[in-house]
């Protein structure tokens, strides 16, 4: 049994409201949570192999990000202040059609390497050649929810929904492994009626959701009046969408029926509130998502149209943009915040029962992030203090599935100096 144990912790649970307790003792075995209390209760399940003292580090389940395109990091700056729908066909997809399997999987390894950094334990990733994304994931030992886009509107649409199914029958859902693949459809926009269906009942056959992007622009929701009549939600709820789970992007343009509609239909949203905002696509309802008891993480988007992967930010973007939003300080409090990028993430991801909190049972994904700084004292109040002051580069320790993946803010698996320079030889070569 390989057995991890931190001592000397505060820890956030996130298994209730955020709260935080001290000198706790989190013990893992073979990647299971066996131990979250107080260290004066704790008896070892067996000698540790590996002990952490968190003295004054803060213990907290890892960030989700709940909607990205991790490969992506190759365009990271290349096609910047721009509308979606020229970014996408002038900028993105005609460099994406000369994508080969060492551009996605040193791609998707910078982007992992990335997010270790910024305390990611968990992304759900829609990319072309997913099977080089899993590799990346494997080897760095990432959790990751993969699926390959689908655009219905290409001539090999049906051949890639094939390949889709064999890839999920590949890497069946488990609560023990780091793969949880999906199936997505692109966009309503891009998969026709006829294709959406054949891609629900493929998704329902192989015991996957559906990973999509919803009602991300005004363009989409006109393009859902002129070819469904209805609004992009409505129109997903007639063809059938939600007759499986269902993770949807963005969900921006949204009124009452289509918040009810999601809430009712426990879909899972990736809020993306830093994409939403550079490619001005407009503002999620947030507070009205939350309010109406629907399922909300958070997601970055890719390093396309973000430029980063860094969760705790889109955390405290999703907080302040709601107030401003709604006129309403108390709009998206750093509580909710907070659950968003961690349990919250993963209950969109459906997850829900493997990660996103530390509770006997769950999966060892967490982080310790290092109280210690100026701009995290005085003390007042932890959750706040996460959301408004903190940084990416305050994450001090990555733990995955019981792994220990960065280390004093040190990548114990990867190669940061080779994954950089094989993304640059990728990019210059895709951009020449």
């Amino acid at each position: 049994m390989a057995t991890l144990c931190i001592e000397n912790a505060l820890i956030m649970a996130m298994a209730r409201e955020p709260v935080v307790e001290t000198d706790r003792t989190f013990e893992a075995v073979d990647g299971v949570i066996t131990y979250v209390g107080p260290a004066e209760d704790y008896y070892p399940t067996s000698g540790p192999d590996v002990t952490i003292d968190a003295s004054g580090m803060l213990l907290l389940p890892g960030f989700v990000n709940a909607h990205t395109h991790a490969a992506m990091t190759l365009f990271r700056g290349a096609a910047d202040d721009m509308p979606l729908k020229p970014w996408l066909e002038e900028k993105i997809w005609p460099v994406e059609a000369k994508l080969t399997e060492d551009d996605v999987y040193w791609g998707t390894m910078l982007g992992i390497a990335e997010m270790l950094r910024a305390g990611v334990t968990c992304f759900n990733d829609m990319y072309h050649l997913p099977e080089m994304g899993v590799k990346a994931a494997e080897n760095a030992g990432m959790r990751m929810c993969p699926s390959g886009v689908l655009l219905g509107i290409l001539p090999n649409a049906g051949d890639m929904l094939e390949e889709a199914a064999e890839f999920c029958h590949t890497y069946p859902r488990r609560p023990d492994s780091l793969i949880a693949p999906m199936i997505a459809p692109h966009a309503p926009y891009t998969c026709p009626r006829e294709m959406l269906e054949r891609v629900i009942a493929t998704a329902a056959d192989c015991n996957v959701p559906l990973h999509i992007h919803i009602a991300e622009t005004e363009t989409d929701l006109q393009w859902s009046l002129e070819n469904y009549g209805k609004r992009t939600v409505q129109a997903m709820k007639e063809v059938g969408l939600f007759g499986v789970p269902v993770l949807a992007a963005h969900c921006v343009h949204l009124d009452e029926a289509d918040i009810a509609i999601l809430a009712e239909e426990r879909v899972g949203i990736a809020h993306c509130p830093g994409s939403n905002m550079k490619l001005a696509s407009g503002m999620a309802p947030v507070r009205d998502l939350v309010a109406a008891g629907a399922t909300v993480g958070l997601g970055t988007d890719g390093c396309g149209s973000n430029n980063n992967l860094d969760l705790l930010e889109e955390a405290r973007l999703a907080a302040l943009l709601a107030k401003v939003q709604t006129m309403d300080p108390t709009a998206v409090p750093s509580e909710t915040a907070l659950h968003m990028a961690t349990l919250g993430g993963a209950e969109a991801l459906f997850l829900g029962d493997v990660i996103g909190s530390l509770e006997p049972g769950k999966r060892a994904d967490c982080i310790l992030i290092d109280l210690d700084q100026p701009h995290l004292q005085p003390p007042h109040d932890t959750d706040s203090h996460l959301i408004y002051s903190a940084h990416a580069s305050d994450v001090r320790t990555t733990i995955v599935d019981g792994d220990v993946l960065m280390r004093d803010g040190e990548l114990t698996k990867l190669d940061q100096a080779e994954i950089i320079a094989k993304a640059r030889e990728s990019a210059e070569r895709l951009f020449a």
